[in-house]
């Protein structure tokens, strides 16, 4: 081997000299074309390091270099706004919105316009604009897939008044606005006709993958009010889209008469995309359902469809986003097939794509230009028209259909979203000259306010609610908290070993929550439904009803304390992550730059050696939070390989730790023959002690093993599957990596705060 690598070394150094004198040789010979002066000679007299500042500024000023600045930063601003909107409990794209308006005249204009105009000159505003709509070409294709048609079938009656009631109302409503409107701010660009259409459009859009996301992360997706607000949304989706062509159609021919031979074709393009393409799509997509099938050539060809549908509607006088969204609708309806095209076209198109388009809106928004009372009286009277006729129009509906007030407000609050929907369709009035600068302005507005004021609103319902929810008398509650599906069985198991058959009489609710709010609603319906399959399987074994609850969130520690709250629960169980106990450990004898170095060491080869925790694991400040957050006992599991639970201990290290015997009843209920108490050897004789195992039912005490232990040395638990102990004796023993590691798997219980009767 040596021998080999001397010999390719020494034709490496041969080739590079040999050729590096022949490449010298040959430009040295060159200089006999010197005397030939070049039309554009950069001048002599220029440094050579002034020539390099030329180069460049020269660079600096090319429209790709621009394009690609002008894309950081709106990346960049993005992603901080919709941090902070999610951190104050707004929907993420409500802050991109904003962040888009930022960028634009309204504050960065205002305030830095020699910023502004270095960053956005007016001359790049074409690339930007292009790049945007390829985005909304993409974004709409999504949307499209997303409408799951078989809400709509379940829910067709009820659907159809809330929808229908959600465009008529506010359509009305927007063309009477228009009135006050037009002859003062619209009257010398555009006809009345045109205008008032659109005015009715913006007021009947409901931003359907805003009002998805909230429901999903609300856990509403199961419920009625939910279910009901998908399926209107959807169906108001198709609508809206199709009575938008329309409008588009009207507004580019003038009149409707000239209009017809346009609807004639879109409805002739409608019915060959749902009579022709979509069961042709369906047959091919059920042999394309799975992932590992679909190649290249097959999403070529989706990419194909979808282009040509933007094409021909754009064409034809629609818009091509209207022919994206149809191309979408009539995808194969296999989730698994929509999963992954959804996959390679949703993250591109709403983390690259989708903020370029609020930032051009936010170029195109003056918000300066309401820059009169009168103006400002338009705004609100608009904002009041388009909840009046939305919310309004949508609640009454609902009730009308029979559903209580409270679940037709918040189906009425849903359905006022309009975010990201909005936008697109008042662009496209914009482009047509149909919306002057102070009219955008104001609806834009008026987008941002009634998507802004959907959470409060759902808040405030939910308080409502929570007045009259009583916890039935003698219904015991537990929580099972995980973030693996494997994990869920695992703490239903460790309840059974604590309760026993007093489990079935317990209510227990198994919680998943996913973090991240962004998630597509179609990966989190497969999430949900996957994450409880073991978890289920389990309480089938054990013949116990299980409450499963699911929610997408950016918040996992407070809605784990928000569900403890809400339920009132007994005692919440979670499962943690790997030696949770050890993380945010200070080694106190490492001092300077090489204990600090070996410590990076140390944590890096035991970052190498676990399994990397998922995102949201429960690590022990996130627990802590919890617990400090928490009034009901909280009991924490770490899985160290657990097998079967056939043996297990109680620890009792202090007085403190007694409460633990209140589960042996609920223990020797089940299958458990045996339970060994481990004791310390400072509680020997303690009467406190024997007062507690005295009060244990006598005809267990045969069954109690008793064992001392002293933690002056590396004493471990050998033979049980599961050690129970406080968490006060858990932190104990976890300043000692040597105790801390060779626990088995172990049950680590915080009673509650004020008291703890393990049967109340």
């Amino acid at each position: 081997m040596m021998h080999r690598n001397r010999h390719n070394y020494v034709i490496y150094i041969t080739m590079m000299i040999v050729f590096g004198a022949l490449i010298f040789f040959a430009l040295a010979h060159g200089e006999k074309f010197s005397h030939i002066e070049p039309a554009l000679r950069h001048s002599r007299n220029v440094s050579p390091f002034g020539m390099f500042l030329q180069v460049i500024t020269h660079n600096l000023q090319h429209p790709i270099v621009i394009l690609l600045f002008q894309i950081i930063v709106i990346l960049v601003v993005v992603r901080l706004f919709s941090f902070l909107f999610k951190y104050i409990g707004q929907p993420g794209v409500i802050g991109e919105i904003v962040a888009g308006i930022a960028l634009g005249p309204s504050l960065l204009g205002h305030f830095f316009p020699e910023i502004a105009v270095a960053i956005f000159p007016p001359d790049s505003l074409g690339n930007l604009e292009l790049l945007s709509q390829i985005g909304l070409v993409l974004f709409m294709f999504v949307i499209g897939m997303e409408l799951d048609f078989g809400i709509l079938k379940n829910k067709m009656n009820e659907t159809l008044v809330i929808s229908h009631a959600g465009i008529v109302v506010p359509f009305f409503l927007g063309i009477l606005s228009s009135f006050w409107v037009y002859e003062e701010y619209a009257s010398t660009q555009t006809d009345f006709l045109p205008f008032a259409l659109f005015m009715g459009i913006s007021m009947s859009i409901t931003a359907f993958p805003v009002l998805a996301r909230i429901v999903q992360e609300r856990n509403m997706a199961k419920t009625q009010s939910g279910i009901l607000a998908l399926a209107s949304a959807a169906n108001d989706d198709v609508t809206a889209w199709c009575l938008l062509a329309i409008v588009i159609a009207i507004a580019q021919a003038g009149t409707f008469v000239s209009a017809l031979f346009t609807i004639a074709l879109t409805v002739v393009y409608i019915l060959f995309m749902f009579i022709l393409v979509m069961p042709f799509l369906k047959k091919i997509g059920n042999i394309y359902a799975n992932k590992e099938v679909i190649n290249k050539s097959f999403v070529g060809f989706i990419f194909l469809i979808l282009l040509l549908s933007s094409a021909i509607t754009e064409t034809i006088g629609i818009h091509a986003l209207f022919g994206a969204f149809m191309a979408g609708v009539v995808m194969p309806s296999n989730i698994g097939f929509r999963k992954v095209m959804m996959e390679k076209v949703e993250d591109v198109a709403t983390v690259i794509f989708l903020p370029l388009f609020f930032a051009y809106t936010g170029l195109n928004t003056q918000i300066g230009a309401i820059n009169s009372p009168e103006l400002w009286g338009v705004c609100f009277f608009l904002v009041a028209v388009s909840i009046t006729g939305k919310l309004g129009g949508c609640t009454l509906a609902a009730r009308s259909v029979g559903e209580k007030w409270k679940d037709s407000i918040v189906i009425g609050t849903l359905m006022n979203t309009r975010g990201l929907m909005e936008l697109v369709a008042l662009n496209i009035g914009r482009e047509m000259g149909i919306l002057s600068t102070e009219v955008f302005a104001i609806l834009v507005i008026m987008a941002l306010t009634t998507t802004f004021m959907t959470t409060p609103i759902l808040h405030w319902v939910e308080r409502w609610k929570g007045k009259d929810r009583n916890k039935m008398p003698g219904t015991r509650r537990l929580i099972l908290s995980f973030g693996r599906p494997e994990t869920g069985k695992l703490l239903l198991s460790v309840a059974n070993i604590l309760f026993g058959q007093q489990l079935k009489k317990i209510n227990v609710i198994a919680a998943h929550f996913t973090l991240g709010t962004d998630l597509n609603p179609v990966k989190a319906q497969q999430y949900a439904r996957d994450s409880f399959i073991p978890v289920s399987k389990q309480a089938a074994e054990y013949h116990i009803r299980l409450d499963k609850r699911y929610k997408v969130t950016d918040k996992l520690n407070q809605e784990i304390v928000q569900l403890v709250h809400n339920e009132q629960s007994d005692l919440l169980l979670l499962g943690a992550g790997p030696h949770f106990m050890a993380e945010g450990q200070t080694n106190n004898h490492s001092k300077g730059m090489l204990s600090n170095l070996l410590g990076f060491s140390r944590m890096m080869s035991t970052i190498r050696e676990k399994t990397m925790h998922l995102p949201g694991s429960l690590l022990r400040e996130k627990i802590e939070w919890i617990m400090d957050h928490t009034q009901s006992p909280v009991a924490v599991f770490e899985n160290r390989e657990l097998k079967k639970i056939t043996r297990v201990s109680l620890l009792i290290d202090t007085v403190d730790d007694l409460f633990l015997l209140g589960y042996a009843d609920g223990i020797f209920s089940g299958k458990i023959e045996n339970l060994t108490l481990r004791v310390s050897e400072a509680m020997i004789g303690n009467e406190h002690l024997e007062e507690a195992i005295e009060a244990v039912d006598k005809r267990y005490v045969p069954k109690l093993g008793m064992d001392t232990y002293a933690l002056r040395g590396v004493v471990c638990p050998t033979g049980e599957d599961l050690l129970i102990l406080s968490y006060d004796a858990c932190k104990k023993i976890a300043t000692n990596t040597g105790w801390y590691d060779c626990l088995p798997s172990f049950l680590t219980i915080r009673p509650a705060k004020k008291s703890f009767d393990a049967e109340s």
